[in-house]
């Protein structure tokens, strides 16, 4: 019997109910089976009901992108792991395979480490609905990076605090966006909000509408794959 695909409701309460008697051969079996691990765990969790403290999956190594994307390569390569519907209908729609993304990822995260971005930095992401927002997460993840994204809407006082509150290195954004027929000034929102985040080293700006913007040298750069 799956311990992962449900397949009705009787399917559901089984499983539900084997969850709460062996919740550790329950999750044991589950990630073991599901996932790829650097290495195993040494135990399945650890709680402390007293305190509300909860560990997962002692000792053990994963990289979620691997995950995400590496272990799908050999059978699904080929295969669409994202579709891109743009905002104008006229806009033709990109399909972009798992190998295709890995390429992509991987590439993001050599930027991310050639402007100086290491494991424990933190990268605010301020991007559209386009693949590069799921690509630089991606790419975060990659290389041990903490990503905070932002909506593309918040105004540069709300981007400012969240650059703040987690003290972001490296902001990643756009030249705009779209909201219906309407261009959304993101690069600009950014260089607002950055007259008040001292913690910002580097700016990365995707093209998405192709509108002029300013890039302030020795801080922007376009966002370029190597």
């Amino acid at each position: 019997m799956s311990y992962y695909k449900i397949l009705d409701l009787e399917h559901y309460f089984k499983m539900y109910k084997k969850s709460v008697l062996e919740p550790r051969k329950f999750w044991d079996k589950i990630a073991e089976d599901n996932f790829t691990w650097y290495q195993k765990w040494d135990k399945v969790f650890e709680v402390n009901f007293e305190e509300a403290k909860f560990k997962w999956f002692l000792d053990a190594k994963v990289n979620i992108t691997k995950n995400c994307i590496d272990r799908h390569l050999a059978k699904r390569g080929d295969k669409t792991a994202i579709i891109f519907e743009p905002n104008n209908p006229d806009e033709k729609a990109l399909h972009i395979t798992y190998t295709e993304l890995y390429d992509r990822v991987a590439r993001m995260a050599n930027v991310l480490r050639q402007q100086g971005v290491q494991k424990g930095d933190r990268v605010c992401i301020y991007l559209p609905m386009i693949p590069e927002l799921a690509i630089a997460t991606l790419a975060c993840a990659r290389i041990g990076a903490v990503h905070s994204v932002v909506f593309a809407g918040f105004s540069a006082t709300a981007v400012a605090a969240r650059i703040n509150d987690c003290e972001c290195k490296m902001v990643i954004t756009s030249d705009g966006s779209y909201r219906g027929d309407k261009t959304i000034d993101l690069k600009g929102i950014v260089d607002e909000a950055l007259l008040k985040t001292p913690c910002v080293e580097k700016v990365l700006v995707a093209k998405r509408t192709n509108t002029p913007v300013i890039i302030k040298e020795g801080r922007d750069q376009w966002l370029t794959f190597t």
